[in-house]
């Protein structure tokens, strides 16, 4: 089977919606092939909390954030830490280009699109201390009103009207094998049909093949996704700068993120840099009710549970709930034990727990106002109550004798001593007692209240643990939990893909997470947050606007 269009799109996620969208707008004909199913559409970004990294917004403003481009990139090259003069040439500029676009149209383009935000400012990836190191000086976290399926809806829209027009075209169940290439240029793409699916979004679809095609076109842009749901390739990059790649981890994202388009890009002739860079959160939990295999879900946490590892130790300065996933990753992957554990109490969960994705918070997902006013009641918000009544994760018990046997329990192969946790415990709560301490965690719960925002919404005030009117005590079994691909396919600032000795590949173009969120690790060693979503859009928008010129 054969079709011919300007442009191929591999893959229907975000990235590859915008840069559809960018290239249906000039009047470019676009065959998007992908290996799910309609009911698949906007990939990853759909499952997403709809974080989106922006620099001195009006919403950071109206809460009295002072933030500028200059205090932005500061904190994005101490985050990234950019080492490596080959791989990272690229990445260097696209940490420029996005945080300017962070810090200027970013929000204006989606607003016109008619994307809308909710008014507070999330405060993730708080750092390690240090001004020019790893670390969010300030909030810069804006959920989209919607979640993720209010950013992928304003692309999603404009695709598929474009597609009633003729401009767009549709392959569903079609999984490219081979970037086809003439003369030197990308010119189309050859893969297997797959049998169709009436699997729901996100449901692990089969593999039978029924069939084979081959699509033509003046170019090629792989929009595919990372590697998240490959547990095998994961393994395989792991940066042994982090100790040994754990044996289990759960999965934050679906199945079909499979990394398959990484080496069949590279096979093509396209260079992959930094793949030994990846972004994996530590606060993971079983999803009682699981949608893909081995399905994980991320608590979102405020800075008060205290964090031990699976021996008990309380983990070390800075590493607190929201402050460095990746140095904590390391940390807990040298530990021992690769799961660790949170320990609060009601008081705390029913204010600083939130979970990520968009089918765990239906209220700003589906725009429910009456559902939203809910979390203002007391108790939890309801799927973080769902998790504490049904969650294999979770341990809930009045005394802190009786929870330490529940944790024991859960991991008998790894017991805890009831003493160890006591002395930690007792020890911080003594701390708590005085408006100025020596604790370093308490020292940053206060910190983070000195945003109003935060005080009323976010994070509690320092309280004992151990007192039971802010009982019971909870404690919540974290694991490693998949995420996303740092590195990629090496990309100049158009999204087109460079070859290993560094020339341009004619005609092949990559955007998104397949390539690092642009130029094969726009992020370096660890990221901001809410920079996933939008370097998606960036990438995407780049790739579509230089193809529709």
């Amino acid at each position: 089977m054969t079709e011919q269009a300007d442009v191929i799109v591999v893959g229907a996620g975000l990235a590859g919606l915008v840069a559809t969208y960018e290239m249906a707008k000039a009047g470019k004909k676009v065959l998007v092939v992908d290996q799910e199913s309609s009911a698949n559409l906007g990939g990853q970004a759909f499952w997403s909390l709809g974080g989106l990294f922006l620099v001195d917004s009006p919403e950071q403003r109206r809460l009295g954030i002072k933030d500028s481009y200059e205090l932005a990139i500061q904190d994005w090259m101490g985050t990234a830490a950019f080492d490596r003069e080959r791989e990272d040439q690229w990445p260097r500029l696209w940490a420029q280009a996005y945080v300017e676009f962070a810090a200027g149209e970013k929000r204006q383009y989606l607003h016109d699109l008619g994307l809308r935000l909710m008014p507070n400012v999330g405060w993730a990836e708080r750092g390690r201390g240090s001004a020019l190191g790893q670390g969010n000086s300030v909030p810069r976290f804006h959920i989209t009103w919607g979640t993720g399926p209010g950013v992928v809806e304003v692309f999603l829209t404009r695709v598929v009207a474009a597609s009633k027009r003729g401009l767009v075209t549709f392959q569903h169940r079609h999984q490219v094998d081979e970037i086809v290439v003439t003369d030197g240029a990308a010119t189309g793409v050859r893969g297997t049909v797959l049998e169709p699916s009436t699997e729901a979004r996100g449901v692990k679809s089969s593999r039978t093949a029924v069939g084979e095609f081959e699509f033509s076109a003046q170019a090629v842009v792989v929009t595919s996704g990372g590697i998240g749901g490959n547990p095998e390739l994961v393994k395989k990059n792991w940066p042994a700068r982090l100790g040994k790649a754990p044996e289990n981890m759960l999965a934050g994202v679906p199945a079909h993120v499979d990394g398959r388009m990484l080496e069949i890009t590279e096979n093509a002739g396209g260079n992959i840099v930094n793949r030994d860079r990846m972004w994996h959160y530590t606060e993971g939990i079983q999803n009682w009710d699981p949608i893909w295999p081995n399905h994980g879900i991320r608590i979102i946490p405020g800075p008060s549970s205290m964090w031990f590892d699976g021996n008990g130790t309380r983990l070390p300065s800075p590493n607190f709930p929201g402050f460095d996933t990746m140095g904590t990753l390391e940390h807990i992957v040298n530990s021992g034990h690769h799961h660790t554990w949170f320990v609060l109490d009601q008081k705390i969960i029913e204010k600083e727990f939130a979970l990520s994705g968009s089918e765990q918070n239906p209220d700003i997902t589906g725009r429910d106002f009456k559902l939203l006013a809910e979390r203002l009641k007391k108790g939890a918000p309801g799927p973080v109550e769902a998790f504490k009544q049904h969650g294999a994760d979770f341990v809930v018990r009045d005394n802190l004798r009786d929870l330490v046997d529940g944790m024991n329990a859960l991991t008998p192969d790894a017991p805890l001593k009831y003493e160890d946790l006591e002395r930690e415990i007792v020890a911080r709560d003594r701390e708590v007692k005085n408006s100025y301490t020596k604790d370093f965690q308490v020292m940053a719960i206060r910190n983070a209240r000195n945003l109003l925002a935060d005080k009323i919404t976010r994070v509690v005030s320092p309280h004992e643990l151990l007192d039971p009117k802010n009982g019971p005590l909870i404690a919540v079994r974290l694991h490693l939990l998949t995420r996303k691909t740092l590195g990629g396919l090496e990309t100049n600032l158009d999204s087109q893909v460079i070859r290993p000795d560094g020339t341009p590949f004619e005609g092949l173009y990559a955007a998104g997470e397949v390539a690092g969120f642009g130029g094969g690790g726009v992020h370096g060693y660890s990221a901001l947050e809410g920079t996933f979503l939008g370097g998606c859009i960036f990438s995407g928008r780049a790739a579509g606007r230089a193809l529709a010129r």
